[in-house]
């Protein structure tokens, strides 16, 4: 992963899971933990598909290319 967002993302939510795991945090912890998990994976989610879409071709971009080399 090169993208610092998504990988500070990724570290957060590996972080809550060590915590939710050991089991110490109250009923009331673990539950604003799980909530703020939610948040972080869905700012993944939204890094990632602008990444994706940042790599994609542009539309018509396979034909220009095509049309170039003919």
């Amino acid at each position: 992963m090169a993208d610092p967002r998504l990988e500070q993302a990724v570290e957060r939510l590996e972080e809550a899971a060590r915590r939710l795991r050991a089991g110490d945090l109250s009923t009331e912890a673990a539950a604003e933990l799980v909530e703020r998990c939610a948040q972080l994976a869905g700012e993944a989610a939204a890094e990632l598909d602008r990444l994706v879409r940042s790599a994609e071709p542009a539309s018509g971009a396979e034909d220009q290319l095509r049309m170039g080399g003919a």
